[in-house]
């Protein structure tokens, strides 16, 4: 799985890296995580507000932070 993290930088956005890094670990789950500050990238996918997740080439949430539970059910129907 794939898994991008979408942000400008800001603490929401790198809370919600640590969060996305934090649930895959509890899940022993071995993804592939970028995080993505490049500004045409995120508009390119689609993204008007940061932060934003993307799985499998889908957006699964953006403009807020979902907590790490979410994070694992996200991972879990998106594979």
């Amino acid at each position: 799985m794939e898994i991008k993290v979408y942000g400008s930088g800001c603490a929401n956005c790198k809370k919600l890296l640590d969060n996305v890094e934090r649930a895959c670990r509890e899940l022993s789950f071995n993804a592939k995580v970028d995080y993505v500050t490049d500004t045409m990238e995120i508009v390119n996918a689609g993204l008007m507000r940061t932060p934003g997740l993307m799985m499998n080439g889908k957006i699964v949430a953006y403009g807020r932070v979902p907590n790490v539970e979410e994070i694992k059910k996200l991972i879990e129907a998106n594979q």
